[in-house]
């Protein structure tokens, strides 16, 4: 169902409700005013009939029935009129209809059936009679009705008119999403250009300048997978080289020179499989794949794994400090991203810390929030270098990896709402990861 269709069928709707319970309030009060008004009708035809009859000769006495017309005593066609004595003799009427006898006992208004049918009287006493007056209930309604009707019609035709107006009026309305629709259509399947559309009302511009937003955040996933992919071709386009040439190197020698060969193509290899490994673990990161698997680690026990799953050569240099009382809640984070993203950080600081120096890792929990300080030995980074750390395959020139453990750190760090710090100084590197803790 279209929006404009779905509109005008709620709106229309509540304007027809609305249309038909005024009408029914105005219908019927219209109707008690003209019940009144032929109420009033049979009251002044009774005064009428009383002054008249102040005016005539002596009425007959009793027995004798004299009939006047309708036009003598000025009784309206379709009324019927009856004067009696009050012992109930009937001294003048102005019609043989209807035969049965007006009752005049009761004064006032009154409902009676006569000849089968209902009439509407009212018996006025003037004197020594009573004069009473009577319509028929039948044509009281039928006047009722084609009154009715005549003051239904225009409110009908108004409220079509209406609900054509209104069907008009969304679809006038609902213009700016024709334009914006064809401004969609009209672009390239590749362009990516904010919309520039003119004269928007204030109410569509959030939309606008939503799918502008997304415009821009396609953009850049775009570049971004477009750097990922040269980068990443540069860099495995080096150890793949140098696997061929020493294979080629181990094929024309024997002895020593073909083992060292062999020896560092398959540190080549080695390089190669760290790079496709990380690559593969940053795209799964940086993309809508989830980790959740289910299996929850509190901070000590993910330290353990990620010093155990660090470089299996030097894992022995870590040390682990942990403080006397610690929370055992398990992390608000997936346990394969918290341990990746602290294995990352103890083999940079393995990598860049002498041989015969330790990596020290202690831990710290403050409130919700557990903290992984990593600290090396080495060198330490320069200031103007520190905003490059986390830059895809970015490397200074003592670095052997393949530039992608703090970028994948980052990567953990804007999905699952940590924190990473930087602190570089003479004696080394230090690094300060916050991981949030489930709450008690």
């Amino acid at each position: 169902m279209s929006l404009r269709l779905r509109l005008s069928l709620t709106l229309g709707a509540a304007f027809a409700l609305i249309w038909a319970l005024a009408a029914a309030w105005m219908l019927s009060d219209l109707r008690n005013q003209m019940m009144f008004s032929l109420d009033q009708r049979l009251v002044a035809s009774a005064r009428m009939v009383a002054g008249l009859l102040e005016q005539l000769p002596a009425l007959p006495g009793k027995g004798e029935g004299t009939h006047f017309s309708a036009e003598q005593l000025n009784i309206p066609g379709g009324m019927a009129c009856q004067v009696s004595s009050l012992r109930g003799e009937i001294l003048a009427r102005s019609h043989n209809n209807p035969e049965q006898a007006l009752e005049a006992e009761k004064m006032g208004f009154h409902d009676q059936m006569i000849d089968g049918a209902p009439w509407r009287t009212f018996t006025l006493a003037r004197g020594d009679v009573r004069i009473t007056t009577a319509d028929r209930v039948i044509e009281r309604e039928a006047l009722n009705m084609s009154i009715l009707l005549a003051a239904s019609v225009p409110v009908g035709v108004a409220l079509l008119g209406c609900l054509c107006l209104l069907w008009l009026g969304i679809g006038q309305g609902l213009t700016p999403l024709n334009r914006l629709r064809e401004a969609l259509m009209r672009r390239n399947a590749d362009s990516l250009e904010p919309l520039q559309i003119q004269a928007f009302p204030s109410e569509l511009k959030p939309l606008l300048e939503t799918q502008n937003q997304l415009f821009l955040r396609i953009g850049k996933t775009i570049e971004r997978e477009r750097r990922l992919t040269g980068d990443a071709a540069h860099e495995l386009r080096s150890p793949l080289t140098a696997i061929k040439t020493h294979l080629q190197v181990a094929r024309m020698t024997e002895g020593n020179a073909r083992d060292q060969s062999l020896a560092r193509a398959e540190e080549g290899a080695d390089r190669l499989h760290r790079t496709l490994e990380q690559l593969l673990l940053l795209a799964r990161v940086e993309g809508s794949l989830s980790f959740d698997d289910g299996v929850q680690c509190s901070a000590e026990q993910v330290a353990k794994l990620a010093i155990q799953d660090s470089a299996s050569d030097q894992r022995q240099r870590i040390r682990l400090h942990l403080p006397e009382r610690l929370s055992a809640a398990p992390l608000q984070m997936p346990a394969v991203l918290s341990i990746a993203a602290l294995r990352n950080l103890l083999d940079n600081a393995l990598r860049h810390t002498p041989a015969d120096g330790p990596v020290e890792l202690s831990l710290e929990t403050s409130g919700n929030r557990v903290r992984f300080v990593v600290r090396d030995h080495g060198p330490g980074i320069a200031p103007d270098d520190l905003q490059h750390l986390t830059q895809r395959f970015w490397r200074n020139g003592q670095s052997t990896g393949c530039g992608l453990g703090l970028a994948i750190v980052q990567a953990i760090v804007q999905r699952c709402a940590c924190t990473l710090h930087f602190d570089s100084r003479p004696d080394g590197l230090r690094v300060e990861l916050t991981m949030p803790l489930q709450p008690a």
